[in-house]
């Protein structure tokens, strides 16, 4: 295992991601004095920026988008900053780079730049000394738009910096909830033993926005939503939810059992995806456009996906998993819904009895909760009358004194640490992407095109009868 980094480079410092959440979450892990105090922080873009232009360009953004309770003595943190005016595609400015971080130097970099430049970028640092056995790389996402280019771009990193040193980032990953999927089933026999096709009937795994394109309209009409949302936010929840029990918790046994759960995903069959593309309606109490308007064109870009989803292997053998994720839809939810089996047979003749739920929140509210079946209060003579009741955990209420955390704080603690758990290894990105492309080849093959929906709705109709067909409801 690497050690841990003294030199922190972020490409792309200037950039929308580093001013909404890198920069904060540095802030913030200063301020928790869990940043080591000798650690280095360089900035570089193409931007002509003296250092303390970059402090500066550093406070407002930290100002804007982190909480006043967080920031601690934010001046000693702009004290890190350094900066380098880079242009990634140009070979001679790298040697100043290098020249900044000095020799002998355990360094962390960050590409927050678009995938096109991180060939060029590589080969700048590796020509310089910056891409040795010293050194680790953590790439942002999009990482390819398939298979093909998605392992075109894992080749060009491979020939500088080798798999255990190669941290590619998801950002739910560093999610305190979706952690918590590891802590909830390995850590508590009430769930392990029922974690399996014998007493889950179904599950449900929604990422629901009610935003529209914002800033992103070029990429996002390239990508759509199964490239943007399942490929790997919703795919690693998955993997997650599913996998066997690791042999320990390290890099290399999560992985391992996260790999084995995508690639047991079966190929999806045209009568199991449903497409939509939002239209013109109501979003948060105020008329919004469609889609069509907002890109200023016609387009057959999906901005909602519903996937029946089957794991063929022995744990989840007939279980369906029922993913949706979308565009303007009626409310921003990211959960996990498991319904279990039915009990075998009812001894209370009369009253209905709800199978158990478990609800797993993981935004806005990180929250779990339970569902079980209780007596109504009061005394009857003719048997028992039965409700469903929830038992709820939230995670602020069972953790004072405890603040809600940037994701990004957690994975970027672990990149300077070394500690590769929480990131994605090559194999499980092209597993994902196998998957992903049939589903796109059965969409061309069937001649498949989004349905329309209305913004501020749960997506097409077609959705909801994907799951009504087998007798299943949408949590909402």
């Amino acid at each position: 295992m690497i050690g841990k980094a003294d030199t922190l480079i972020l490409f792309g410092a200037t950039g929308d991601l580093a001013q909404r959440m890198l920069l904060p979450s540095l802030c913030a892990l200063d301020a928790d004095e869990l940043l080591h105090p000798d650690l280095r922080i360089i900035g570089t873009a193409r931007s002509a920026m003296e250092v303390q232009e970059f402090r500066n360009f550093a406070r407002a953004a930290i100002e804007k988008h982190l909480p006043d309770h967080r920031r601690g003595g934010m001046a000693d943190f702009l004290n890190r900053l350094s900066y380098q005016t880079l242009d990634v595609t140009k070979p001679e400015g790298y040697a100043e780079l290098a020249e900044k971080v000095g020799a002998d130097k355990q360094v962390a970099i960050f590409l927050s730049t678009a995938p096109s430049l991180f060939q060029p970028t590589i080969k700048g640092l590796a020509s310089n000394g910056l891409a040795d056995e010293n050194s680790r790389i953590c790439l942002e996402k999009p990482l390819g738009t398939d298979l093909e280019s998605s392992c075109a771009i894992n080749d060009a990193v491979a020939s500088a910096f080798s798999e255990d040193r190669i941290f590619r980032i998801d950002h739910y990953l560093g999610k305190e909830t979706v952690q918590n999927l590891i802590a909830l089933r390995f850590a508590n026999i009430l769930f392990e033993p029922l974690w399996n096709a014998q007493h889950i009937e179904h599950v449900q795994i929604t990422v629901a926005e009610t935003v529209g394109l914002e800033s992103r309209v070029s990429f996002y009409d390239d990508a759509g939503a199964l490239r943007d949302m399942v490929q790997n936010h919703m795919l690693q929840l998955l993997a997650l939810f599913a996998m066997e029990p690791p042999t320990d918790f390290n890099p290399t046994a999560v992985r391992d059992e996260k790999v084995k759960v995508l690639r047991s995903l079966r190929a999806i069959d045209a009568k199991e995806t449903v497409t939509g593309q939002y239209r013109s309606g109501a979003s948060g109490g105020e008329i919004v456009p469609g889609y069509d308007e907002e890109l200023g064109k016609d387009s057959d870009t999906e901005t909602f996906v519903a996937i029946k989803a089957h794991l063929d292997n022995w744990r989840w053998k007939g279980v369906p998993f029922y993913m949706r994720t979308g565009k303007r839809l009626h409310e921003r939810v990211s959960e996990i819904v498991v319904h279990f089996r039915c009990i075998p047979h009812s001894i209370f003749p009369g009253a209905k009895v709800v199978p158990n739920k478990l609800v797993i929140g993981i935004q806005p509210e990180e929250d779990i909760t339970l569902s079980l079946m209780t007596k109504v209060p009061g005394i009857e003579q003719d048997g028992m009358t039965l409700r469903e009741v929830p038992l709820n955990i939230a995670m602020p209420d069972a953790f004072t004194g405890k603040h809600k955390r940037i994701a990004y704080e957690r994975l970027l603690l672990d990149l300077v640490a070394g500690d590769q758990t929480l990131f994605v290894r090559r194999d499980e990105v092209e597993a994902q992407w196998n998957w992903v492309d049939g589903i796109r080849a059965t969409w061309e093959k069937e001649g498949l095109t989004p349905k329309t929906y209305n913004a501020g709705s749960w997506g097409p109709s077609a959705a909801i009868a994907l799951a009504e067909r087998d007798g299943v409801t949408w949590h909402e």
